[in-house]
């Protein structure tokens, strides 16, 4: 996990930032849990998330741990760009277009459903649409690796029977004091 904080960290250290090289950064990375077994932490009822860099304000590095069955409400990124790496498990990701206006009375409409295995690598942003994250397995957990450019701290969730929308704060389960220096 040192190694690819740093790639990402450098990679940080220009002005533009190019989508290609994120990828291939993460793409790159293999998963091994010695490197991210310190950001674990699973809560039986909900995922949870676990800040492993904040990039100096450019963008935010963070473990997510699904337990069985779990799931995100359909969000937006507040206009980041999202990368998400599978580090255990699988993941999967369902994708609503925007509701339109005046529709809060309206099921959102689903776009896509994909299933990302070991080491995939996703990417979504507010102009593909809306996305669900959810561990599909009722027996075992998932753990994802997700970069947010720029870190954000709030986000806007979604109704899937209604689109209606509500305004929430991101919140992490680790301290600020385990993060890498």
């Amino acid at each position: 996990m040192e190694s690819l904080i740093s790639q990402v960290r450098q990679m940080f250290e220009s002005d533009s930032i190019n989508a290609n090289e994120v990828m291939r950064i993460l793409e790159n990375y293999k998963s091994d849990p010695v490197d991210w077994q310190q950001y674990v932490i699973f809560d039986p009822h909900r995922y949870t998330r676990s800040l492993v860099d904040i990039g100096n304000g450019k963008y935010n590095l963070m473990i997510l741990c699904w337990g069985p069955g779990t799931g995100s409400s359909i969000h937006d990124h507040a206009s980041s760009n999202c990368y998400v790496k599978v580090l255990q498990g699988t993941l999967l990701e369902t994708r609503y277009a925007w509701p339109k206006n005046g529709s809060e009375d309206q099921p959102m409409e689903e776009i896509s459903r994909d299933e990302f295995d070991l080491n995939a690598v996703s990417f979504m942003h507010d102009k593909i649409g809306l996305h669900r994250m959810e561990n599909p397995n009722h027996s075992e957990t998932t753990i994802s690796l997700h970069l947010y450019i720029p870190g954000y701290n709030k986000c806007t969730a979604f109704d899937e029977r209604t689109s209606k929308k509500d305004e929430v704060f991101v919140t992490f389960h680790n301290n600020q004091k385990d993060l890498v220096k």
